[in-house]
């Protein structure tokens, strides 16, 4: 079940609201509230206030569960731009455009939503190629060429971290020598 709301001619900037926009969208609604509370933008504001309103409407109209909805789609398109004008040097005047926007907002009920619960995982189920990795990573039945280039690999590391300790140590022998 889809809950749709929408917002016409807000008077800010379509770019400056497509920045919260993004922020929330495949999100659960109490989670892009709290996103939305914690972000200082001027459409914060009405876009929390535009998902509460939606949240209200799914709860009251269509008896759905408030906990369970996330925000399957949110638009923000460009609305209706008022053209002003600002004086300029020697007579001339330019042109000022205050852009609005209408913000189409969609949400859905969650299908996997867990509530409050931690999932071991010993619970999960996993795929076939899942296992498989699994099984490998855990088996100890790797042959001696392998064994041997982890070796060497192992070595060449532990030789780069020396070497690096030592040229750290001699730059800060002399960055101290300096003074």
């Amino acid at each position: 079940m889809k809950v749709k709301v929408k917002l016409k001619n807000l008077r800010i900037s379509p770019r400056k609201v497509r920045v919260s926009a993004d922020m929330i969208r495949g999100c659960m609604v109490e989670e892009a509230i709290f996103r939305l509370e914690n972000t200082t933008k001027r459409a914060n504001e009405v876009i929390v206030k535009l998902l509460k309103s939606a949240k209200a409407d799914a709860i009251n109209n269509f008896k759905l569960d408030g906990n369970a909805l996330r925000v399957s789609e949110i638009l923000v398109g460009e609305g209706a731009t008022l053209k002003r004008w600002r004086p300029r040097a020697y007579g001339r005047a330019s042109q000022i455009l205050k852009r609005s926007s209408h913000i189409y907002l969609t949400l859905e009920v969650a299908e996997n939503v867990v509530d409050d619960k931690k999932i071991d995982k010993s619970e999960k189920k996993y795929g076939e190629k899942s296992k498989m990795k699994e099984e490998k990573r855990n088996s100890n039945d790797k042959t001696e060429g392998s064994k041997k280039i982890i070796k060497k690999i192992r070595n060449k590391k532990e030789k780069v971290l020396k070497e690096n300790e030592k040229k750290h140590q001699k730059v800060g022998l002399k960055r101290k020598e300096k003074p």
